[in-house]
Formats: C-alpha cells, structure tokens, sequence
C-alpha cells in the first residue's frame, strides 16, 4: 500500500468508492444532538483517507474536531437512544442516527437533513467500518504507515522533507540519533528530489521498521539463508513454536496462507515477509485460536460456570451522581454480559424507575430498560441472560413490572421450569438458549408454583442487597442505609421468577441440609472473603450445587471493583462488577471471558463442580487426589512494536518496561518486571526471561502490562493484554496490546517466547 496523498481517494485500503462514500466525502450538515434543548448544526465530511470524519461548527472559524473511523463499533438507525427517543416527535426515524464508539466515550447522534442523506452515511459508515474489521494485521499496519504520514505531512503537499521526518520519529515515540535518520533519509530518497514521496516513504519505514530480531530467528532456520524450505518450516514449529500434531500439514497451511510469494510458494518455501505475516497473524498471537471459539461442554447444570455479570448496569458513571441509561445495558450486553442489575423503585405515573436509590443518580423507565434487554439480549451471545432484580417498589407498581416483563419479553422470559427439569437440578446454558431468566424473592418454591398452591402475596423484604449507602443530601456526606422494613411482594412478579429464587443465607451447614438447587444467595464482597478465609472448601461445595451472586460494598461510591479472582477461587458463578469502570479487574473479567466464543460462560474446573472432590482455594496442596504437580513458565520478553505514547507533551518518548502478573489462587499470585528502555516506544528490545511456578494452573489468568517508567512519580499506563493460562500458545508469539478501555491499539504489540514445563 502506498501511503496517504492528500488528493488520491484510491489510496485508502482495499475500500472501492461508491455513491454513498462519495456523498460522505462531499460532506453534509447535520444537526448534532446532545439533548432535547442542544441541537446544534455541524458540517460533516468524510476525508481523503477515507478512515476520518471532519467536522465542524459554521460559527466555530477554523476550529475542528475529527474522528477515525476505527473509533466507530457500530451505527444504529433511527431513535435508538435516549436523546434521540426524546425529540422523536421532532424528527422522524429515517433522518435519525446514532454512532456508537468504542470504550467508554460517549455515542455521537446525529439527524440528517434528509432521510436519503441519513442512509448515505449509515450505509457508507458500515461501509468503511467493515473494511477496517476484515483487515489483516498487514494491512492494518499499512493503514497505520497511511495515518503517520498524514500526521507529518504537515503542508499538506504529498511529501515529506527531513524536518517533518524528525518530528515524526518524535511523534513515533522514537529518539534516534540525527546522522542515523538523516542516513536513512537520504538512502530511501531515490529521487534526490530531498523529499520522500510515495514508495520513498515505504522503502524509509521498512528501513526504520527492521525486526532483527525477527529475522535473527528466520536466519537460525533458513537452509540457505533466503528462505524457509517446507522441512526447515517444520523444524521451526518443532523446535521454535513446540509444536507436535500435524507439524508438516500445518507448515504447509501456513505457506498456503502466508506466503505473498507465487514463486516461493510453488517451491513449498516461505520468504521473511510471509514468516513476519504469519507471526503478526491471529495463528501467531498469543491466545490459542481453538479456544477463542466456541469449545466447551455448555450442557451442564447453570452452577458450573462462571457467568460474566454486571453490578449497578443502569449507571454509567460513579454511584451517586452519576447517570442512568439505556446505553450502559447495551454496552453491558454487548461486551458478553450474562447477568445485567435492574434496580426498580415506585416511579410517577404508575411507572416504575430504574436508579441508584436515595441518590443523586439520573432516573430511567423501568419499560425502557426491559425493552434494551429485550433487543440486545442475543445480539452477542445466545446464552441465557439473568435479570438481576433489585425491587423497591410498591405491590401496585410490581404488578405494573411483570406487565412489562411478560409483554415485553414474550417468549424469551421463561415463566416456567423446562419440561422434565423440574425436580432434576438446574437447566444448562444450552437448555436456556434465548431465555431470560429473572433472579429475585418468589412466593414459596418451584413444588408449589408446579402444584398450583400459591398465596396471593407474601410479606417478605423483596430486595436483596443489604449493604448499600445512601447519600445524606443536607450534610452532603455518605451513609449506610438503615435497614429495611418488610414489605409485600406481587404474585404476579413472583411467577416471573423460576430457576432464581433469591434466599439470604444463613450457613453452609444450613445450606447443604435445607438449600433447593433453584435457590441463590447474595454476598458483599466482605462477607464472600469471609467464607472464603473462614470455610473456602465449604464455599466451594456450595456453589458446585446453586448459584451465588458476589457484589462491590456499598462504600464503593467511586463504582470502583474488587478483586473478581478470589471469587472465582471459590466458584462463585455471578462476580458482578461495575464495567462502566476501567480497571485491572475489569482486565481480569475480560480475560477469563475471552476465550469460549466470548458467550460469557466458562465452564469452571472439574474439581470446583463435583461434591465428591474437596478443594480449598487457600490451600490447594489439601484438595483430594492432590498431586504437587506444577506447570514452570517462562516468558522471555524479546520487543515491543509501536507503543503508543501515553504523554501528548512534545518532545515526549515513552520509557517502556513490561511487568507480567499472574492471578490465580494465593499460592500463584506473583508477578515481575522487565528493565526500562530509555527513550523508545518504537522499538524496544528487552530480552529478558520472567519465570513463573503455577500450581492450580486451571484458575490462573495471566497479565501482561506495558508501563512508561517514571524515577519520580507512578508509571504511566501504556497497554495490557490478559488471558487464561490454559489458552496460553508456547513459541514465539505476539500479544496485540489493550488499551485501558479494552480497546485494541493496532499495531501495538509485544513479541515474546513462551515455553511450559511440567514436574513434581
């Protein structure tokens, strides 16, 4: 791929120009909606690079904002959010629309002057959004070589003189030595026109982008020092990659694959460049490609798995001032959340509301919630979807909720045990495929609701979180909640819930004797590490027979998030976090979710499922049929690949360091740090080995963060990549880097060498 011109439209990658696009880049003006009130004209325009949206006010002068399209996730049609449904008498569904960004930034929506303009740009943004998904990581580093240039372009003119070169090593996050680049410089200047243009600028960038260590591999490899040949290739997957199934079937897929070259292909051979593609490829990340599909057994009861679960959805922001929305279920489901919160409360007009009781919190309709979860329940895994219900409200009003329930729901709202389920245990994921199932108080048991002999309405505290705060509004200060006084619960509401009776607990002793299997208890997260310091192994039979739900203590005010692997330790299934939240447990939850097809379920180990194993999370050496086996890892950190800066100051390059923590049970938590780098966030080169001793390998999740070191004060945040030790790929790999929403920063990237060994 060439890189950017300002004034060639073809140069954009792999995208063919059409009605639609054109129209985006000839631009519109559209009316920017942030409320009912603020309706503000912009004028929209697609740039020449055909990845960044222009915009600006007409009354602004010169000032603009722009937005890569590579920030977009997706584009809704019509009133699909808050701010759009609250001017739906004003402007009609076909000049509306809404782009939804990636990470925690807020949705930008937007109302055409016409219903044609308005699918113009729906239809060109899928468009241009879809060609950035479907992208290779080759690809995508051509696009990030594109977007550099016209960073350092700074004319505008198509070239670039040694000056800009110098700010863009700068801006690159690299301080190399003026007479090297200026070296550099004048060798990919084949015109010698002192101008870098075009094919100068890729022939600069390969120069500058040299892996040694890369091609220090392919060397030890290569027969004749050009080429991999088909036996050379397997040898690397042997030795290199430790590979030991279908070596040669597999080095020849790769070649197939990778290779651009016909000539080496035909001679069953692979050029550095297609050994390079292959190692940038998702084959050579560091995540097992078989374990980012679909690849457990979802048959078993519900008790057996971890659940992805949300705290407080409704809340898109801190605990008591901050706002409630629609969004924040969306975004909750979207990212593979199975157990959503819905915090109901007597609203005006007969209508319940959802919010952060006795706060300062924004109010929504509970119907409208239920109505998000009922569109985007399935839209990312087809997994059964919890109601957590948090019911404050009156009798009356609780009616009114399984009104909305049960109609707006339909068929997807289970209303009654499965056929032959009823006695049995709990139904599986795959039994409840496409079902939402409620989790709150319910009159009596399953045996009565089945037998018809049911009371009309029991007295009962219908909530189920008992250690909340509130807000003192004259003192402005944060208390605890007085506990609260028993009131009724509707049968109507009652009948909504199945397989999730809420129970408060009162022992294990208790539990094992008189707990029904469709039963499940709450904890704060300091009464669960209580059970957990004072009765693990107990906590573990526990929840190998029913749900329990484990939740932040009501002084996280902030929406911050405990620690979720001590919870899982003890197979606690629903770890609900505040995922509006940014954060190393958030990191975590997105790491144990990432593998299965990111369906949100992950089956825990056969030893957390069974009541005739005893294993205590503290203690793992005491768990029967324990062997002191252990898993040895070691990671030798080789390079970093263009990490991005993290201080905007000029002038400023990142000292990079990398730290690799391993969460696990207590006997495994560990982590260690590589040296810092002076002054390259380019191109680091570490080379240095970290080993890891793992004992409970089957609970580990593995952490590798990128810091820019700081003498005086903490590190910076660079990026961080978290996984499952058992998905973990031995050989050479790279780990494609998160930023601290999650979001992938392509083409950041660590290279590293990871190898197992086993022993007693």
């Amino acid at each position: 791929m060439l890189p950017y011109s300002p004034v060639r439209l073809s140069n954009s990658p792999g995208i063919q120009m059409d009605a639609n696009l054109q129209s985006m880049h000839v631009g519109a003006v559209m009316r920017k909606v942030k409320s009912r009130t603020w309706k503000k004209q912009r004028y929209f325009r697609l740039q020449d690079d055909c990845a960044t949206i222009w915009y600006k006010s007409k009354k602004a002068g010169n000032a603009h904002s722009t937005f890569s399209i590579s920030d977009v996730e997706a584009i809704r049609e019509g009133h699909q959010s808050e701010v759009l449904l609250s001017i739906a008498g004003e402007f009609p569904a076909d000049r509306c629309f809404t782009l939804v960004f990636r990470g925690r930034r807020n949705n930008l929506d937007l109302v055409a002057e016409s219903a044609e303009e308005a699918q113009s740009w729906v239809k060109g943004m899928r468009k241009l959004i879809e060609s950035l998904e479907n992208m290779d990581e080759q690809e995508k580093l051509d696009q990030w070589i594109s977007d550099w240039f016209k960073k350092a372009d700074k004319n505008g003119d198509g070239r670039m003189n040694f000056k800009e070169v110098r700010d863009l090593l700068k801006m690159m996050n690299m301080d190399m030595n003026e007479d090297h680049a200026h070296r550099l410089f004048t060798k990919a200047d084949k015109s010698q026109s002192g101008t870098l243009e075009d094919d100068e600028f890729v022939l600069f960038y390969k120069m500058l982008t040299q892996r040694e260590e890369v091609n220090k591999i392919f060397q030890e490899y290569s027969s004749d020092g050009q080429t991999l040949s088909l036996r050379d290739l397997e040898e690397f997957l042997r030795e290199g990659q430790l590979e030991q199934e279908r070596v040669q079937e597999h080095a020849m897929e790769l070649i197939e694959r990778y290779e651009p070259s016909d000539t080496a292909k035909t001679r069953q051979a692979m050029t550095i460049d297609g050994f390079l593609m292959y190692l940038l490829s998702s084959e050579g990340s560091v995540f097992k490609p078989a374990m980012q599909q679909l690849y457990q057994d979802m048959s078993q009861p519900l008790c057996h798995y971890f659940i992805s679960s949300s705290h407080n959805t409704y809340l898109m922001g801190d605990q008591f001032r901050g706002s409630s929305s629609v969004e924040a279920y969306i975004r909750a489901l979207k990212r593979g959340c199975r157990c959503v919160e819905v915090d109901s409360w007597d609203g005006p007009n007969g209508e319940p509301v959802v919010y952060h009781g006795h706060t300062f919190t924004s109010k929504i309709l509970f119907r409208d919630v239920i109505t998000v979860i009922g569109n985007y329940a399935f839209k990312t895994s087809q997994y059964p979807v919890i109601l957590s219900i948090e019911n404050h409200c009156s009798v009356e009003q609780q009616r009114t909720m399984a009104l909305h329930l049960t109609r707006i729901l339909g068929d997807k709202l289970l209303r009654n045990t499965l056929e032959g389920k009823a006695y049995s245990g709990l139904p599986s994921p795959e039994d409840l495929k496409g079902k939402i199932l409620l989790k709150g108080k319910k009159i009596g048991g399953l045996e009565e609701s089945l037998s018809g002999v049911v009371e009309d309405s029991l007295a009962a505290e219908v909530s189920d979180e008992d250690d909340a705060a509130e807000i003192d509004e004259e003192n402005d200060i944060v208390r605890r909640r007085p506990k609260k006084s028993k009131q009724r619960l509707s049968k109507e509401l009652s009948d909504c819930v199945v397989y999730c009776k809420s129970v408060r607990f009162n022992s294990f002793k208790h539990s094992s004797v008189h707990s029904k299997f469709y039963e499940i208890s709450s904890f704060t997260e300091s009464k669960a590490k209580k059970h957990i310091k004072d009765a693990g192994a107990e906590f573990v039979h526990h929840n190998a027979r029913q749900l329990t739900r484990v939740y932040p203590n009501g002084i996280r005010t902030d929406s911050s998030n405990f620690n979720p692997q001590e919870m899982w330790n003890a197979g606690c299934q629903i770890v609900a976090l505040n995922v509006q939240t940014a954060s190393t447990e958030m990191d975590l939850n997105d790491g144990l979710f990432s593998q299965n097809g990111r369906c949100g379920y992950v089956l825990k180990p056969a030893f957390m499922r069974s009541m005739e194993k005893q294993f205590d999370p503290d203690h793992p050496e005491t768990q029967d049929g324990y062997s002191p086996a252990w898993r040895r890892k070691e990671y030798a950190v080789i390079s970093g690949q263009q990490l991005p800066k993290v201080n905007l100051k000029e002038g400023s390059i990142v000292d990079p360091l990398v730290r690799l923590e391993i969460h696990g049970v207590l006997k495994d938590q560990a982590k260690q740090e590589t040296r810092y780098i002076d002054n390259n966030g380019f191109n680091p080169v570490w080379r240095e080995t970290l080993k890891f001793t793992i004992h409970v390998p089957e609970l580990a999740l593995v952490r590798f963060v990128v810091e820019d070191h700081d003498k005086t004060s903490k590190n910076d945040f660079i990026g961080q990549y978290t996984l499952p030790f058992s998905c973990i790929q031995q050989g050479y790999r790279h780990i494609h880097l998160l930023s601290k929403d999650g979001t992938s920063i392509p083409p950041s990237s660590l290279f590293v060498h990871i190898r197992i060994k086993e022993g007693t």
